[in-house]
């Protein structure tokens, strides 16, 4: 007796779930993800092997480049706003509630803080490297040394804020961890410039900081 045969019937699968899921899920990653400003003042670093890698919060970067053009970063926008008004009374610069607000947006800068309102009012795309002339440093630790100045007030408004906030919570202020400073400078510059950094961190008892670099490629 011969077998019956099954009538085969081509196999669908329906996707509309699967494309709702995808969609969900990329609205979601576009909705909440934090859109990252390209640095103003852009270095080719040195590599090295070391994987160790920066905290998010909580960090200083000093850039360093094109000929010893030296740029600030904050990564803290309230340390920003907090470590310019420290600024502002400490070289007499008066500053407006509307130049405080674009402060706290600014990624880094590079100009003396006379020339600071001037960026401020500029626009972002004037903002660029070539129109800033990099913040006065020196050997000393005098006014004329404002790198000197902005690493120390920066320091100070990092403890502050974070006492602050310890101390709301219920937490020892003593536990708080101090702000990371940290050296980003091109492979090409020359080593007086990056000297004069190392010499206003050491000025100021800084003497652990870490240097940015690129991950070099391990032999085999």
């Amino acid at each position: 007796m011969g077998k019956a045969k099954v009538k085969r019937a081509s196999t669908t699968i329906d996707m509309t779930a699967m494309c709702d899921v995808s969609f969900l899920l990329l609205t979601f990653f576009v909705l909440t993800a934090t859109a990252r400003q390209p640095e103003t003042l852009v270095v080719d670093t040195a590599p090295s092997y070391s994987e160790a890698k920066l905290p998010d919060g909580n960090l200083a970067v000093i850039t360093v480049g094109d000929e010893g053009k030296v740029f600030f970063k904050m990564s803290d926008p309230n340390v920003r706003v907090q470590t310019l008004q420290q600024m502002s009374a400490l070289y007499g610069v008066e500053f407006t509630p509307e130049e405080y607000a674009k402060f706290k947006n600014l990624e880094d800068f590079g100009v003396s803080i006379k020339a600071l309102k001037a960026l401020l009012a500029a626009d972002q795309a004037e903002r660029t490297a070539e129109k800033q002339k990099g913040i006065p440093v020196d050997s000393t630790m005098n006014a004329s040394n404002e790198l000197f100045a902005w690493v120390k007030q920066a320091r100070l408004a990092s403890a502050k804020i974070l006492k602050d906030k310890a101390i709301e919570e219920g937490k020892d202020p003593d536990d708080i961890e101090l702000m990371t400073v940290a050296i980003k400078a091109d492979a090409d510059e020359k080593f007086p410039s990056l000297n004069l950094i190392i010499e206003t961190l050491r000025n100021q008892k800084q003497n652990k900081f870490s240097f940015v670099t690129g991950l070099k490629a391990s032999d085999k």
